[in-house]
This record gives structure tokens, sequence and C-alpha cells, in this order.
């Protein structure tokens, strides 16, 4: 299971106020049922094959964080996570994508994840042989008065010798590549054609190149020869299906007003939500590395639901979705504790982006302020884009800095509120001019 499980709800919810300001009925939700997938986990096989996964439906206009919660849940839990569009499963005439893909995508991030795991545990025995490795080639090309292996491994390590011509063996990749065009997609298939030659032996070449590059070529190949991939594929898959999150944005756009349609874009938007519910009951998927069962994986499905409402989800997928949290929308002071509070916050980042020119800006209160009440009056006036407006706000107060930052170096920029003012001020009072730039 991952990081999580350990953790209580409040434990969780701490953990994710620090990068989400607010919100906090919906960070209890997920809290909850990270919670209980792993009280899941510990039930005997019997009592565990009855208890359902509760699926989350998360309700609430844009920019208000729905993305970011499920984002930053499965950053702090080290738990494999896709994000998808419901709607790139409706583009394709009446078909549109498989929706089994976000299951066989979440399986190649889980093996992913396993390995990179997996290469940490093996570093330190791959560096030795890569070390080993490049010692035996420089001494190749050495003179005897340049001193023995102890001596070349000496200057190695004290990295003298990373501009030096070394000859290695290195893997070339000679796996072809092979294109499919099929009106099912190549993720219909069941395995991607290509692997058909991932396990024939690759011939080793001699090259020369920089001890730098060479290193990196000869760890890649160290940590391969280190890991065991059956093991590492075991393991990713498990991990999919016990500890997977998928996030179905824009599931509102699947949602059909009125009665039941019978022609056009609506029969596609039904078909894919008939699609939906064997993947959120539970079900098992076949991708090219082996089965997934889908009853472990935490769906996550979240849409504005500003032309439509939920109650016009089928009913099947709504029973599907038993957790409704509704997340609001965001006020002045949200605003104003979203510039400052969360780990990243917005005025950290353009601080530590001009540091990097030896320029140090900070920000005051009532600049903070006056940022947070301009974007909520353009929100409040245009078109109502949530958090996003921020990100706006923030590079038209910071532009002329961002600028001159280079000619800049070794200075402080103190960000006050007359120059948050003068810098908004033109575009703010001109609401027909903002909503082309703003």
């Amino acid at each position: 299971m991952s990081a999580l499980t350990g953790l209580t709800p409040r434990e969780i919810v701490a953990q994710l106020d620090r990068f989400i300001v607010g919100q906090d009925d919906a960070k209890r939700a997920v809290a909850i049922a990270l919670r209980n997938r792993a009280r899941r986990a510990a039930l005997p096989e019997a009592r565990r094959r009855e208890v359902r996964q509760a699926n989350i439906l998360m309700i609430g206009p844009t920019g208000v964080g729905k993305t970011e919660i499920a984002r930053r849940l499965a950053q702090i839990s080290e738990s494999p996570f896709v994000k998808v569009e419901a709607t790139k499963y409706t583009e394709v005439g009446y078909v549109g994508r498989d929706v089994d893909s976000m299951v066989r995508d979440l399986v190649e991030v889980a093996i992913d994840l396993v390995k990179q795991r997996e290469a940490r545990r093996v570093e330190a025995r791959a560096q030795r042989l890569v070390e080993d490795q490049l010692v035996e080639a420089l001494a190749r090309g050495a003179t005897e008065a340049e001193g023995t292996r102890e001596r070349l491994r000496e200057r190695l390590r004290a990295g003298e010798l990373e501009d030096s011509l070394v000859e290695v063996n290195v893997r070339e990749n000679m796996t072809p590549q092979i294109s499919v065009f099929s009106e099912a997609g190549l993720e219909n298939l069941g395995m991607d054609l290509s692997q058909l030659f991932s396990g024939m032996p690759q011939p080793l070449r001699p090259k020369r190149m920089m001890v730098a590059k060479a290193r990196e070529a000869l760890r890649e190949e160290a940590v391969e020869g280190l890991l065991n991939m059956d093991e590492v594929v075991s393991d990713g898959l498990r991990l999919a299906q016990e500890s997977g999150i998928v996030f179905i944005d824009e599931i509102d756009k699947l949602a059909v007003s009125g009665r039941e349609e019978r022609h056009g874009p609506g029969v596609s938007r039904q078909g894919v939500q008939r699609d939906l519910l064997p993947l959120l009951e539970g079900s098992a998927v076949r991708t090219r590395h082996g089965t997934v069962f889908t009853d472990g994986i935490l769906f996550l499905a979240a849409g504005a639901f500003t032309s439509a409402k939920p109650s016009d989800l089928m009913p099947e997928l709504q029973g599907r979705l038993p957790v409704r949290v509704e997340l609001s929308a965001l006020s002045e002071e949200d605003f104003r504790r979203i510039l400052v509070e969360p780990q990243d916050a917005l005025t950290v980042q353009y601080a530590a982006l001009l540091a990097t020119e030896e320029v140090e800006l900070t920000f005051t209160e009532e600049a903070v302020a006056e940022m947070a009440r301009v974007a909520w009056e353009l929100n409040r006036s245009l078109e109502d884009i949530g958090a996003r407006r921020l990100i706006t706000v923030m590079e038209r107060v910071c532009e002329e800095i961002s600028f001159d930052g280079p000619d800049m170096a070794g200075t402080n920029v103190h960000m006050d509120a007359q120059h948050v003012h003068e810098r908004l001020r033109p575009l703010a009072a001109d609401l027909d001019l903002s909503r082309y730039i703003l």
C-alpha cells in the first residue's frame, strides 16, 4: 500500500493543507476514502470482496482546486495517478478512445514508479560497477607514467577526468518503430507491437565519448542489469490496483439534459457513461503486462456542472459515485491566503525565480491584499476562472521586474500596494479591455 496507509484522516488533511487553501469538505472526503481503502486492504479476503470502494464526485466551478486536491493527494501518498478528460472519449465520432485506456495508463505510471524506487535501491551498486568500467576504459588508454588504476580511480572520483575521452561498450536501441492505424486505436490491441522486439538482445557496440556522458550511459545499463523486471512489473500491477488514483475531469460534459438522445453527440456521451460503469464498480482490465482489477482503484470525478446537473448523469453512474462534495467559489480572503500560505505559494515561486538572477523580491501584506482584491473583482465582473486569475495578475504585476531582472543582479525589490495598483489600474479600470487581456 501507499505511504498514507499509516496516516489518519486528520493527518492526511494536514498534509493537504500545506498546498491547498480551504475546501475542507473535499479534503475530508478524499482523506476518508484513502483511509477506508487501507482498512479494506486489511480485511480478510472473503470480507474484502464485499466491501465496495466509495468513489467521489467533486462539484465546483473552475479554478477552485478540484484537480489540485487529487494531484496533491497522489503526490503525498506516493500513489500512481492519472488525470483524464472525460471528453476525449467522445472526440472521434461515436467511438472515441477506449475508456479502459485510463487503467492501462495507470499501470504504466505504477510500473514506472516501482522502477524508479528500485533504481534508487540499487543506485550505490550501479555506481560502483560504472566506476570499475570507467577505470578499466581509462587504463586502456593511459600510459604507465599516468599511474595505476588506483590513481585513475582517485582522479575519477575527484572529477578531474570528466572531459577525457574513453571508449566504452554501450547498447544501441535497435527496436523498430511500428505505427498502427485503426479506428479502435493502438490501446485496443491489448499490447504494443514494439514490445515484440524488446526481449531481443541488443548488441554491444564500442563508442567514444567523454567520461561524463559515458557515466550516464553505463549507469542506465548497470541499473537495468541489477533490476528484476518481472518483479518490477508484478509490483507495479499490484500497486496500480491497490493504490491507484484516477481523476476523471469534465465529467459534467457527459451529462445529457432532458430525455435520452437517440441522435447527435448525446449518443456518444451516453456510451461513454455506460463504458465507465464497470470500471467504477470493479472489473478486470487486460493490459500488456497482465490483468488489473479496478475494485481497489479510487476514482475521483469532477465537473463544474454549470450547464448540467449531477442528476443529468445516468442513474447507474451516479450510484457508482456515491460520495458527493461541493467545492465553493473562492472569496477575496481565499485569494489572499492562496498568495502566501501554501508551501509553493505564487509569491514564493516568483521570488525563487528572480533569486536565480540574484534579485531579492518581497511583497508587503498590503500588496498581497491588493492583488487578491483585483483578482476577485475581475472574477466577479468578468468570467470567474477561480485561482487561475491570480497567475494573470501576478504576471502583470511582475512583468517589468521579470524583464529587467538580468540587469538588476544584487538588488532588492520591495513590492508594495502602490506598485501593484499602478500596474493593474489601467487594465482593471477598463473592463472591456480586460476581457481580452486579463
